[in-house]
């Protein structure tokens, strides 16, 4: 059985649990872990942020590394600190954001990203660009809401997550839209019957590229 450790940078344990739990439904054939950044920001909002979660990262690659794991994933949608892990680990890392990108691709799309702060959109606009995905992307759009808003789920806040998916299909022409916060994975069901666009959450979709990458790695 594969094993698969999800890294989450922020210090959020909460958030953790539940993206483990999105992606054991999505593939309950591998053993997956979730381990939190404990001395890393609370929510990843922005660069600095993003900065502040990469060395508590590298300590947890190499506890990944020790627990023998076969691959390991970011589980930020802004892929903190991916260069740098990969860059030292003896398996595949991949990150959620990345993960969301390539299967919005391989499907055809058109995507817009749906994001929380209008901080995070410059980050998410490099990545996109920097993966190759830019022809594909046709927005990233910021929902307002913080992270740890989005993480909790309200009526409010999937409201308005739907509001800007839609609008993503009719002001931008995106055939689907990316949920672009790991928070935003245990509320996919709900906002794709609110939305009525094609969801691609990047925790469910790394769950089944992670194996596969495990594979031909090994």
């Amino acid at each position: 059985m594969t094993r698969i450790v999800y890294l989450n940078p922020n210090s959020t344990a909460a958030m953790t649990e539940s993206l483990v739990a999105v992606a054991r439904r999505a593939n309950p054939q591998a053993d997956i872990l979730g381990w939190t950044n404990a001395g890393g920001p609370p929510a990843i909002e922005g660069p600095q942020d993003g900065d502040a979660a990469v060395p508590g990262l590298l300590a947890l690659l190499l506890e990944a590394v020790e627990a023998g794991a076969d691959a390991i994933v970011i589980a930020c949608f802004d892929d903190t600190g991916l260069a740098e892990l990969r860059a030292r680990a003896p398996c595949p890392v991949i990150g959620i954001g990345q993960s969301a990108y390539v299967s919005a691709t391989l499907l055809g799309h058109r995507f817009s990203v749906i994001t929380t702060l209008a901080v995070s959109v410059p980050v998410i606009e490099g990545n996109v660009a920097a993966s190759g995905f830019g022809g594909n992307c046709v927005s990233v759009r910021a929902s307002g809401l913080p992270v740890l808003t989005v993480e909790a789920g309200s009526e409010a806040t999937r409201r308005r997550i739907a509001e800007e998916i839609g609008e993503a299909g009719r002001a931008d022409g995106a055939t689907a839209a990316i949920l672009g916060c790991a928070g935003m994975a245990a509320l996919r069901d709900d906002l794709a019957a609110r939305s009525g666009l094609p969801l691609i959450d990047g925790v469910a979709a790394s769950a089944q590229l992670a194996p596969a990458l495990a594979r031909m790695a090994g």
